[in-house]
């Protein structure tokens, strides 16, 4: 299946979530389900459902794994939009949640989506063990040493110069445990072996951390139209990024670097490997 086959199903599993008309909850419900069908690449649940195919699983059956890690990762893109966090205003060329909806319901619709997300999983058709991997990957990926301790140490570190090594604690956890546990919930959701989702992790991180370096580059040199929010904002705000540590031609060499290594991970230990090194090539090349 192509990228584009690929996000026109999972756009369609989507749209077919948290729909609630004529109900005082009804509100909430739109706000949850703006920001999930705002738009986006769908890279994490494409994850999901690539690494199931490879591992031998049915992606229809992963597929409410793939909108769970949807709805968590929208969540946090309504929470670091809000006024506390980023305070940002547009978000996928959209205005953000909190401007449509007030920062009360931005909030709550995020806090909600974390909690569908879970419910989405434990609720498929999976078998209880399989479901409960999905969801300990998740977890794992989202608590305390994951995003959210990173989303915690980038507040903590703010204004502070920093090194390689804790721009890397940031964001191995910020963004790049998200992408990993998309990798492992994929091979967990076909019932696959630990070497699989072993090489699954370190594929996810790799592409994680070439990612992260991309979009630190793509605040400089992208436009709002492409990048589709603020150009700039991380020098304004006199933020540690790697665009700001390196220079642009290091971080091309580190996106060329990890994109191999993502590659390197998977071959050998899978059999058709096709879509997900394209994958990784064409993320290392992003303009939004």
């Amino acid at each position: 299946m192509t990228a584009a086959a690929y996000k026109e199903v999972i756009d369609r599993a989507l749209e077919s979530c948290l729909k609630l008309e004529g109900h005082p909850l009804s509100g909430l419900a739109e706000s949850m389900r703006y920001s999930l069908l705002a738009g986006g690449k769908r890279i994490r649940p494409m994850l999901v459902l690539e690494f199931c195919r490879i591992a031998g699983g049915d992606i229809e059956a992963a597929m409410p794994v793939a909108c769970g890690i949807e709805m968590l990762h929208t969540y946090s893109l309504i929470h670091d939009d809000l006024p506390c966090m980023d305070n940002d205003d547009l978000r996928r060329g959209k205005p953000t949640n909190h401007v449509i909806y007030g920062e009360c319901t931005a909030t709550l619709a995020g806090d909600a989506l974390q909690a569908e997300a879970f419910g989405t999983i434990l609720r498929s058709t999976l078998s209880a063990e399989r479901r409960a991997r999905c969801a300990e990957h998740l977890a794992n990926a989202v608590g305390l040493d994951g995003m959210c301790g990173g989303q915690y140490l980038d507040m903590l570190w703010e204004g502070s110069i920093l090194s390689e090594e804790q721009l890397d604690e940031i964001n191995s956890r910020k963004t790049g445990a998200l992408l990993t546990a998309a990798c492992q919930m994929g091979v967990a959701a076909a019932g696959g072996t630990e070497q699989q989702e072993d090489s699954a992790a370190q594929f996810g991180a790799a592409l994680g951390a070439a990612f992260q370096i991309r979009d630190d580059m793509l605040d400089v040199l992208s436009t709002e139209a492409e990048f589709g929010k603020p150009i700039g904002s991380d020098q304004q705000e006199k933020k540690n990024t790697y665009m700001a540590l390196y220079g642009e031609e290091k971080c091309e060499r580190m996106i060329a670097r990890l994109t191999q290594a993502a590659k390197d991970a998977i071959c050998g230990v899978f059999e058709d490997t096709g879509f997900l090194c394209s994958l990784a090539d064409t993320l290392a090349s992003r303009r939004n």
